[in-house]
């Protein structure tokens, strides 16, 4: 059985692709930052799939929580097969660049970047060290970033910035971790239906009816987690550092 690790799984995004994994037979973890308590309606969805699941609370932009997370996933599961790094935060406010604060730019950054970055080195030695141990073990590693990689809003220069640095750091893993046979993806989702753009409905919605994408509706969580699901299944053996576009077309230049 194969497992995997989904940062911010409980909800959004991140719950999408839970769902996903687990339908598709893998052993889940989920982490997120709330109790338990507040997350059980998520976990038993996700048991009903007849799955086992475990719940790894911690803030991944703190090193203890990381160790944390991995030391669970060692005793509860023994091994990590996929980790997909979803875990992120929106600025509290969104603010035009000329005025934008300090501290909203490191609460954005200690999460989206230098959480995940540090998260995966921890993840990724203890794969490789599962890989020299067993030859036929199996393992990836699945970043979501957003079309805010590469997209400019003026008004969430953080979040941009964050997420265009983890297309880097899929990149310098994918780069690394080829010689285990470590393939790591990227996936780049568009404007997707969550609780985190739930403040800016209308604004999209308006957008959408103007044409923003090809595709004229709003991305849905699960739209990206079938995504993740082809990475996880290993559908793309020979396709590690690459993009996978989730927008609805939403970024493919017209004339």
């Amino acid at each position: 059985m194969k497992t995997a690790l989904i940062t911010g799984g409980t909800r959004g995004i991140g719950f999408g692709i839970a769902t996903c994994l687990a339908r598709e037979g893998f052993d889940v973890a989920v982490n997120g930052v709330r109790d338990e308590s507040e997350v059980k309606e998520a976990l038993e969805k996700l048991r009903s799939f007849g799955t086992k699941v475990i719940y790894c609370q911690g803030d991944i932009s703190k090193q203890a929580s990381r160790t944390a997370i991995i030391s669970k996933m060692k005793m509860e599961f023994g091994q990590l097969n996929v980790l997909v790094n979803n875990a992120g935060v929106a600025p509290k406010e969104r603010n035009d660049i000329l005025v934008a604060t300090e501290e909203s730019f490191d609460y954005v950054m200690g999460t989206n970047l230098k959480g995940t970055y540090f998260f995966t080195q921890e993840a990724a030695n203890w794969m490789v060290q599962q890989k020299k141990q067993l030859v036929d073990f199996k393992a990836c590693i699945i970043n979501v970033t957003s079309v805010s990689s590469t997209v400019a809003s003026v008004n969430r220069g953080e979040y941009c910035i964050a997420k265009a640095g983890l297309s880097m750091v899929t990149r310098l893993y994918a780069a690394r971790l080829g010689e285990f046979d470590i393939p790591v993806f990227e996936i780049q989702p568009g404007v997707i239906h969550t609780d985190m753009t739930s403040g800016v409905q209308e604004k999209y919605d308006k957008l959408f009816s103007e044409g923003m994408a090809i595709q004229q509706r709003w991305g849905l969580p699960a739209d990206v987690g079938k995504a993740v699901a082809a990475l996880a299944r290993g559908d793309f053996p020979y396709s590690t550092g690459q993009v996978i576009m989730v927008d609805g077309g939403m970024t493919l230049q017209r004339l």
